[in-house]
């Protein structure tokens, strides 16, 4: 049912494929990396919307684009090499191409101290500006004198790209999948995301059957989501019963929820029982504590049912926004891991359904096969009383996730109980009644 290290290893191998690539809110780097995953998915729609149009309280902005950029020393040694690390370059760096003393070069140098071997990751997208960023070890060791600063960019009316796939399935009724495809080379922050959308897109094709339909979107954060609610809002308001934001889901580390605004909607739910099942020790944090694309699909007016399941969330582990989240940090293993928590809470939704008895009072399981035939005190009676406390509580209004964790259980380990219940004529699925 779930995925295995081999999937691990797949998602992995995309991420490795994706991950020299310079991606910003716009330019070529989105979209080689959306034309890499329709050449996976030929189905997905990749779309355009053009610099200047208003979405929401927002407006796309300018195209970027650069081709190269550095520094060269008093002594000429190249520093802050764009093409040796597309980190070096502040995103939507304005063109520049002059000398400068040192005083005024380290305006626009940046570094942390605390991790002095890291270069970050620092963007200036809605005001023009320029920057480079460097290791602090590296910052340390600038000798006084002219720099050459060059930075061969452009700034131009062009547009912003997204992607949109639909997997149809038995009702209308969707669940929401979002993904961002902004940040150039880190991997937890931003390829798990998208390469675990991608295993999950590949799982899902492979089911005989969906009851929902799907609806999954790669697009640059923030203003993405953003122009996507501009452009669909009435429709996912209408149709969408669970959402998921997948992001940070690629390391070893830990597991993490992160809570919708209203924090009881079916997908915060499902994520629960999901996380619960795979990692007890998992991490909860409420929507105070938000900093994705959650934003925008739970704001006021919108309030879409949309959560968050995670490996370590963003702005928790040290490397976040550096060049140390790299392959390293995100594994096969912690991939896996991700998928799993993720499509476990698709499965519970796919398996979710309102039960009822078909009897009165209490029925006679041991005419049916399911009560031991000698009653013995020494008997192990734990898979009868799951299955009595399942009848018990089967009336119909509760869901089989309610159900599952009134009588404490898993609702993964209770679906073989339902199975045989159903089998044996003893629980029929009803619409809501609640």
């Amino acid at each position: 049912m779930f995925f295995h290290l081999d999937d691990g290893k797949e998602m992995h191998r995309w991420a490795q494929e994706l991950f020299p690539i310079n991606r910003s809110l716009t330019g070529d780097g989105v979209r080689e990396t959306l034309n890499y995953i329709k050449h996976l998915f030929p189905e997905l729609n990749i779309k355009g919307i053009p610099s200047g149009t208003q979405v929401l309280d927002w407006s796309i902005p300018k195209e970027w684009r650069i081709r190269d950029a550095y520094i060269l020393t008093p002594s000429r040694k190249k520093i802050c090499d764009f093409k040796a690390n597309n980190l070096h370059v502040m995103g939507y760096s304005t063109p520049q191409k002059k000398q400068i003393d040192l005083d005024e070069l380290q305006r626009h140098l940046y570094d942390i101290p605390d991790l002095p071997t890291a270069i970050p990751y620092v963007t200036s997208y809605y005001r023009e500006n320029w920057g480079f960023c460097l290791t602090s070890e590296e910052r340390k060791q600038l000798e006084p004198g002219k720099y050459e600063v060059v930075i061969d960019s452009e700034l131009f009316d062009g547009e912003m790209n997204y992607a949109e796939l639909i997997l149809p399935g038995e009702t209308k009724q969707e669940v929401f999948l979002s993904t961002y495809i902004c940040h150039p080379s880190m991997a937890n922050n931003e390829l798990s995301g998208p390469v675990v959308t991608m295993g999950i897109i590949k799982r899902l094709l492979t089911l005989k059957s969906r009851k929902y339909t799907y609806r999954i979107i790669f697009v640059p954060e923030t203003i993405g989501a953003i122009s996507y609610l501009a452009e669909n809002l009435s429709h996912l308001k209408k149709n969408v019963i669970a959402g998921f934001v997948v992001s940070c889901i690629g390391d070893e580390r830990a597991y993490s929820y992160l809570a919708s605004r209203d924090g009881n909607t079916l997908a915060d739910k499902v994520a629960k029982c999901s996380l619960e099942y795979f990692s007890r020790d998992y991490l909860s944090y409420s929507y105070l504590q938000r900093g994705s694309d959650e934003r925008q699909y739970c704001a006021p007016g919108v309030d879409l049912p949309v959560c968050s399941i995670m490996r370590t969330k963003y702005g928790e582990y040290p490397e976040y926004h550096t060049s140390l989240d790299d392959l390293n940090l995100v594994t096969p293993k912690g991939l896996t891991g991700g998928a799993n928590a993720l499509f476990g809470a698709i499965w519970l939704l796919e398996n979710n359904e309102y039960l009822r008895t078909t009897v009165l009072g209490e029925p006679q399981l041991g005419k049916r096969g399911l009560y031991p035939d000698v009653s013995d005190m020494q008997q192990d009676y734990s898979y009868v009383m799951k299955m009595t406390n399942v009848l018990s509580y089967a009336d119909g209004k509760v869901d089989l996730i309610t159900l599952a964790n009134t009588i404490n259980e898993s609702p993964f380990d209770l679906q073989g109980i339902v199975n045989t219940l159903k089998k044996h004529g003893l629980l029929e699925v009803v619409e809501d009644e609640g």
